[in-house]
């Protein structure tokens, strides 16, 4: 790729392919595999990654809310789409666009039901979710009874999948809380199949729940941030590759005197004489403030350069007082070598929270 000239995403695309690869390559060949693209793809480009993970022939989507599913199918997207969190007053526009709800309370239950029953709809695929642990969002163990009887005295919906949601997979100290979830959710399964009368898919792996639970596998499997590179582990992160490089520049460098101060607020006073350097990328980018005062980091010219003073909402001064470089000179905040993991420890957060923060006023750049 030619040196950035401005705030860019690259994305590659092959990364995205391998990553994909890598984790069908943990399941058996009738395991089907769900990707999922919330939140703009974690920052991506939902549109495009679902396109290129439907020529890949991944199985199925999932989405948070509706609206980000309307802008799949208007996109081109024809694989089913799971929507994690439908709100009641998005069900019609849901429904008119072949989305699949994620079923998780009474109350979400019975309104689907009576607004897909107005639609005039029969057997509309549904995913019953169950809370196993994760105590966010889903049907409670002692409430399959009633499930099964409300399901079975409607012809409008049937369920598609029942499933539910790791809360520590990627933490082997939690490994029997995650096994008392998996044992949880087959006895939930085993009644509910024997009350509904049919199988519907089973599924509850996220990706560390891929690499470390084979055993829960199940039918299905459901992947973000593998997809994107990243397995949530020191060992795993070395079996993926990080498809986004959050590229900027320099757009001049300063001479700070010492005594003097860079920055809203004052927020650093030099104590000697340094070179910064000012790039055009700041909060409203997605760089949040946490990340001022010398936490965070970009690299140029493969050495680090601390982030100096407050962030500011649409620049970053950097220290670069001993590196070598020069107005318009390509500058990494993150990609295949500093890792947006990487950079996320220096702010105490994760890398989901960084990648899913960059603005979409930054320009998106696909490579093959």
């Amino acid at each position: 790729m030619p040196k950035a000239q401005q705030t860019v995403l690259e994305i590659d695309l092959q990364a995205l392919k391998h990553n994909f690869e890598y984790l069908k390559s943990k399941l058996q060949s009738n395991t089907k595999f769900l990707a999922v693209v919330k939140a703009f793809a974690y920052g991506s480009d939902a549109h495009k990654i679902a396109q290129f993970l439907q020529e890949l022939n991944a199985d199925y989507f999932a989405v948070a809310y509706t609206n980000e599913g309307v802008e799949l199918r208007e996109a081109g997207i024809t694989k089913p789409i799971l929507v994690l969190h439908p709100q009641t007053v998005n069900f019609k526009v849901l429904i008119e666009h072949c989305l699949e709800p994620s079923i998780y309370s009474a109350k979400i239950l019975n309104e689907f039901i009576d607004v897909a029953s107005k639609e005039n709809q029969t057997n509309y695929p549904i995913h019953i979710k169950f809370n196993t642990g994760l105590n966010r969002l889903g049907f409670s163990q002692n409430e399959t009874d009633g499930i099964v009887s409300k399901l079975k005295n409607t012809k409008v919906v049937k369920t598609k999948s029942m499933f539910s949601h790791l809360a520590a997979s990627e933490d082997l100290n939690e490994k029997d809380f995650t096994i008392s979830q998996i044992l949880t959710f087959k006895e939930i399964a085993k009644s509910f199949e024997k009350g509904i009368g049919y199988k519907p898919w089973l599924h509850m792996c996220n990706t560390s729940g891929i690499l470390n639970y084979p055993e829960a596998h199940f039918d299905m499997v459901r992947s973000g941030i593998g997809l994107y590179g990243f397995g949530n582990s020191e060992k795993e992160n070395k079996n993926f590759k990080p498809i986004g490089t959050l590229k900027t520049i320099i757009s001049q460098i300063h001479t700070v005197k010492k005594g003097e101060s860079v920055g809203y607020n004052r927020a650093f006073k030099s104590d000697t004489v340094l070179k910064t350097a000012t790039l055009p990328i700041g909060h409203a980018d997605g760089i949040g403030r946490q990340y001022g005062k010398g936490k965070g980091f970009v690299t140029i010219n493969g050495q680090k350069a601390p982030i100096v003073g407050n962030v500011c909402m649409d620049m970053i001064m950097v220290d670069v007082s001993n590196i070598d470089c020069n107005e318009g000179d390509e500058v990494i905040v993150f990609g295949k070598n500093t890792t947006a993991e990487n950079l996320a420890i220096t702010a105490e957060t994760i890398s989901y929270e960084l990648i899913t923060a960059v603005s979409q006023r930054v320009k998106r750049i696909f490579t093959q």
